[in-house]
């Protein structure tokens, strides 16, 4: 009687698999299509703040994006792998001609396989970053900011803020301060010149100091164009600064108070106040100086990631302000009319930035 083969102990041991193996698993599958899975340097793209739910940011950012970005530049041209260009066979004998054909195949089949907009990892919590491929970053977030601001129709739930990002580089101070020289060229060289502020935020880096990147991108921007001046108020450019780990994300936005700072929970809200319908008057301070007051303190009044501290200057008497708000930006100007020094008027408006949670 023939005995039963017996199968052989399997080498596993039983074990089961990894998390790690997961993680990759579920990251492949995400950038199957290509591109870059994390945010890095030369990308550009928007980076968007949101309050606890990521995903549901991420979803509402692509309904957003699409449907602006197909009025700007048209609807998304999707390309199947069965159209994509193959390099012709037996037409060339030279193989260093055939070598290049090959290549650029493969670099437009990969071109086609990204889509106008994808969600990278940003490496901070409640902020997504969607990179943008084709388009201007600056141009499409303020035609949504604008057009939010003439209709008042609120469109999302979970998106804070949307700032859009025109370059990135390495977030140490030489890489940085040798890539604003050329990135800021468009705005601030001559013959082009404006006003500017520019404004801070730093997440997961402790190796920065804001003093001396605020510090660097004056003396950039004063280089370029000696008549171009920094206004605290109501400046024309606004250069945003925004440092993720070890990355730099810089733009220059138009607008950035006239669209509360990026805030699409609050761009879309009437104004109610009578303080910010009427200009700004100006009260005299106990220590003789003059002070204009902002009503900057309900900009961010519903927005967790904004923070508390928008106080650019404060008077040494705060008491005979009279019924200013205590959280109001507060701006001292000299009694003769002469403004603070260049970069010590930057360097006052960052303390303003807006802490978003990270």
């Amino acid at each position: 009687m023939a005995t039963p083969v017996q199968q052989p102990p399997q080498s596993s041991g039983g074990k089961r698999k990894g998390r790690t193996q997961y993680v990759q698993a579920k990251r492949a599958r995400r950038c199957d299509g290509g591109g870059p899975r994390q945010l890095e340097p030369g990308l550009q793209g928007i980076l968007i703040t949101c309050n606890m739910n990521e995903r549901k940011c991420v979803e509402e950012a692509y309904s957003l994006l699409n449907e602006y970005g197909d009025d700007m530049y048209g609807p998304e041209k999707f390309t199947d792998k069965e159209q994509q260009p193959s390099g012709s066979e037996g037409e060339d004998d030279d193989m260093e001609a055939a070598l290049k054909k090959e290549v650029g195949d493969i670099k437009a089949s990969t071109e086609m396989k990204l889509r106008r907009f994808q969600s990278v990892e940003s490496g901070a919590n409640n902020v997504v970053f969607i990179r943008t491929l084709g388009i201007e970053p600056e141009k499409l977030v303020h035609h949504i900011l604008q057009d939010m601001y003439k209709t008042k129709k609120k469109k999302t739930r979970v998106i804070l803020r949307m700032l859009p990002i025109s370059g990135t580089c390495k977030a140490f101070l030489e890489d940085m301060k040798k890539y604003a020289e050329t990135f800021l060229e468009p705005w601030f060289k001559a013959p082009n010149k404006g006003t500017f502020q520019i404004v801070y935020k730093s997440r997961n880096n402790s190796h920065m100091n804001r003093e001396e990147v605020i510090k660097e991108l004056a003396g950039i921007v004063g280089s370029l164009n000696s008549e171009n001046k920094v206004d605290l108020t109501n400046p024309q450019y606004t250069v945003v600064v925004e440092i993720i780990k070890a990355v730099c994300c810089l733009s220059v936005v138009k607008d950035y108070m006239l669209f509360r700072k990026y805030n699409l929970q609050e761009v879309v809200k009437s104004v109610k106040d009578p303080s910010q319908l009427n200009p700004k008057q100006p009260v005299q301070a106990g220590n003789g100086k003059e002070a204009k007051l902002e009503s900057g303190d309900k900009l961010n009044q519903h927005d967790p990631a904004e923070g508390t501290n928008n106080q650019q200057v404060v008077p040494e008497n705060n008491e005979e302000l009279g019924q200013a708000k205590p959280r109001s930006e507060t701006q001292v100007v000299n009694e003769g009319g002469a403004k603070p020094e260049f970069e010590s008027q930057v360097t006052e408006r960052s303390e303003s930035n807006e802490n978003d949670l990270s």
